[in-house]
């Protein structure tokens, strides 16, 4: 992963939406607003009178085109999380939210921290069709469970949404088949086969923590965890010390998927002994499923990292 460096190039921000970008350059305190589109970006890339670092809010997916191409364009490019801005705006003291107020904000974000923020990179092909996989499954299963619960007392139309649900049920399969078929061909998948290995880890599991380590260079697994959002928000004063609870600023897909394989794990005979034993010292089971998900990426990544074979613990 890349380090974090100084920014000494004219800072821009740009706040993001699916049809309009508002763009605000630091130097010259100017405001300019253009269409979401790859030929309005390229004109305003060419534009440009240099090299550029630019501030953009990480939307759901409006952002990546405009940053994949102010990359091209040899830009820096710092990509700002909405939880990390909504927090600033309440820091300063900015009560109000604009696309415009945005803009200028993320311009201010890179300028004042910009010795803790590390420069994006775009990620492989993949990586992005991989996620993009898992993303459309995550859709897909939420749907089901919705519309499987909503029309659970509904008996007049039962056979009618009986098949809606079994077409959605092969729907999620196609879609985990393409998964492994994308891993196979870029000859992952003995990879993948290292992750099945670990105990209460399932095909889900091992194949999104084999896409997560896709995404860079990672120097060691507490990286790895933080890129996830497993990692730890600690709040500490004085005698006081505050809850702990995750960073979520990884892909919230990734974690529900290890959750559940925590959840498996519990009770399996190499990871049951170590459930307990965070039980007995007074964690709550959410607090232990956690922690146990926790390790299971850590021993994820030692594997994709080392490509070791897993040893499984001898009683």
């Amino acid at each position: 992963m890349a380090m974090p460096v100084p920014v000494s190039l004219p800072i821009v921000g740009v706040d993001v939406a699916k049809d309009e970008l508002v763009i605000y350059h630091a130097e010259s305190d100017k405001l300019e607003t253009l269409p979401n589109n790859k030929i309005a970006i390229k004109k305003w890339l060419k534009a440009l009178p240099g090299k550029v670092a630019i501030a953009i809010e990480a939307t759901n997916i409006y952002h990546l085109m405009f940053a994949d191409l102010a990359h091209k364009f040899d830009c820096v490019i710092y990509l700002v999380g909405g939880y990390e801005l909504s927090h600033y705006r309440k820091g300063v003291n900015i009560r109000a939210k604009t696309d415009a107020l945005d803009a200028r904000l993320l311009a201010r974000y890179l300028k004042n921290e910009s010795e803790e923020l590390r420069p994006w990179s775009p990620p492989g092909g993949l990586y992005r069709r991989l996620v993009s996989l898992f993303r459309r499954r995550a859709a897909v299963v939420q749907a089901r469970v919705s519309l499987k619960q909503s029309w659970a007392n509904e008996p007049l139309l039962k056979t009618a949404i009986t098949g809606q649900l079994k077409a959605m049920e092969r729907l999620e399969v196609l879609i985990e088949k393409t998964i492994n078929e994308q891993i196979k061909e870029a000859g992952l998948i003995g990879q993948l086969n290292r992750c099945l290995k670990v105990e209460g880890v399932g095909f889900l599991t091992g194949a999104r923590l084999l896409t997560a380590f896709q995404r860079g260079d990672f120097r060691n697994s507490d990286a790895f965890i933080a890129f996830l959002g497993l990692d730890l928000r600690v709040s500490k004063s004085g005698q006081k010390d505050g809850r702990r609870s995750l960073s979520k600023r990884g892909d919230p897909e990734a974690r529900r998927i290890l959750h559940t394989a925590a959840m498996s794990a519990r009770r399996t005979a190499a990871w049951k002994e170590l459930y307990e034993s965070y039980i007995s010292r007074g964690f709550r089971k959410t607090q232990a499923l956690v922690m146990l998900a926790r390790k299971l990426a850590r021993v994820i990544f030692a594997l994709l990292k080392g490509q070791d074979e897993y040893r499984p613990k001898v009683s």
